[in-house]
């Protein structure tokens, strides 16, 4: 037998992964019609996935969400949707990669679409990837100066006046940086020197 140098398989899991984002895209717009609702499984330790620690830690390896009564911001992108859904009454948000998805099941009329892991011709883009790390350190900075300004506010005699403000906001982009384990640069690197 012949070697599949084309490799159907793959091709055929990326054109189901795109039937997927198209009817999620369509569901984005217009709602769910009639009775359809999905179960969408997917894979938590795919990378691009962002779940919070609670919902890692009680689904280490697999999730099913269901899309049906209630969810919200329905976000669809071509290599991902987000969603807002709540688990034991703690509302949450998903970031779920297409590449991720083991399997999509509308059971109002029985129609299931099963993903072998790994089997993608589209992995997560460099560049969604380093936006997802981008955005993580900028909500670990604003965090941070959120903290330093209560700080602050909470204590306005202890402010000094010889400008230790700026190297304050300068520790804060420091501590923010060891905090997510990521390179941040400073603005100051861009600016003209004068």
């Amino acid at each position: 037998m012949a070697e599949d140098l084309i490799r159907y398989d793959i091709v055929i899991q990326d054109a189901l992964r795109g039937a997927v984002r198209k009817i999620l895209t369509e569901v984005a717009r217009i709602g769910l019609p009639g009775d359809h609702h999905f179960y969408i499984a997917f894979d938590t330790n795919a990378p691009g996935v962002r779940i919070s620690p609670r919902l890692h830690e009680r689904y280490p390896t697999e999730m099913t969400v269901v899309l049906q009564h209630q969810f919200w911001d329905l976000n669809v992108t071509d290599h991902a949707f987000e969603v807002g859904l709540s688990f034991g009454g703690i509302p949450e948000k998903l970031f779920v990669p297409f590449s991720s998805i083991k399997g999509f099941f509308d059971p109002s009329v029985q129609f299931a679409l099963e993903f072998e892991p790994g089997k993608t011709a589209e992995e997560l883009p460099d560049d969604l990837l380093e936006a997802a790390s981008d955005q993580e350190i900028a909500e670990a900075i604003v965090e941070h100066v959120e903290r330093e300004t209560a700080k602050a506010n909470a204590n306005p005699g202890e402010a000094a006046q010889d400008g230790s403000a700026a190297a304050t906001t300068q520790d804060g982009v420091e501590n923010a940086k060891e905090e997510s384990g990521a390179d941040v640069v400073s603005l100051d690197a861009f600016r003209k020197k004068t």
